[in-house]
């Protein structure tokens, strides 16, 4: 059972189907620090750190400033921008090979242990489960596909198909719209605070999953459970006896 923090009041009924987060959640950001660290020793964890900062923050940015998409440019291009702004914030000088390595790298992102245990009881327990992510369609097949994982995800949305990425109302929608329920009956999962939180805003049922032991975001609002890895997923829906 998942240790928990002060949970909000979870809806009565069960939830009908579950979205997860990918990156972040489904899938390590910072494993990319290892070959990070052997191309910059010294450096590997710091570039990494800052270069998931830079990526979220260009995401808000270019969502913020156009609210009706002009300014969009798919996950996979402001990822490249983030590690390029990165690298130069801590005088790491990018090659074309090394910026292509760490790039493939990104894109095959290392999933967390126990997601293939999770997924496949969720299935098991005749749970429809998806991705809604910021990931451009490319980057969620490939990531999907290299951690096996594709036959137990569906649907898999992306936020390009809005041009815009989260915590926009528009992004989050796409799970309604894709599963035919109300927010309510979906699981939205997340390890990212902001995000559990943004999806809490919308009316989704809120898993945060702090791996880290984070702070709760101070607004006001926090999600309906937290749990400290994927697991805490299955306790909205016990198996039967």
């Amino acid at each position: 059972m998942e240790k928990r923090h002060a949970p909000a009041r979870v809806p009565a009924a069960a939830p009908k189907a579950v979205l997860f987060d990918a990156f972040g959640t489904l899938f390590d950001v910072y494993s990319v620090a290892l070959t990070a660290e052997q191309l910059f020793p010294g450096h590997g964890q710091a570039l990494a750190s800052q270069w998931r900062t830079r990526q979220i923050d260009y995401t808000r940015l270019v969502s913020m400033s156009a609210p009706d998409g002009a300014r969009y440019r798919p996950f996979w291009e402001l990822t490249l921008a983030a590690l390029r702004t990165s690298a130069a914030a801590l005088g790491l000088a990018l090659t074309p090979s090394t910026e292509l390595r760490l790039m493939n790298e990104y894109r095959h992102l290392s999933a967390f242990p126990e997601n293939r245990e999770v997924l496949a009881a969720l299935k098991a327990r005749g749970i429809r489960a998806g991705i809604l992510s910021n990931g451009d369609p490319d980057m969620l097949a490939v990531a999907t596909k290299s951690a096996g994982f594709a036959e137990l995800l569906d649907p898999v949305l992306s936020v390009h198909a809005v041009r815009q990425f989260k915590t926009h109302p528009a992004a989050y929608q796409l799970g309604p719209d894709a599963l035919g329920l109300p927010a309510r009956d979906i699981l939205f999962v997340s390890s990212n605070g902001w995000d559990a939180i943004g999806a809490t805003w919308f009316g989704y049922t809120t898993l945060w999953v702090n791996r880290s032991g984070a702070p709760l975001e101070q607004l006001g609002t926090e999600p309906h459970r937290i749990g400290t890895s994927l697991r805490a997923v299955l306790d909205f829906f016990p198996a039967a006896a």
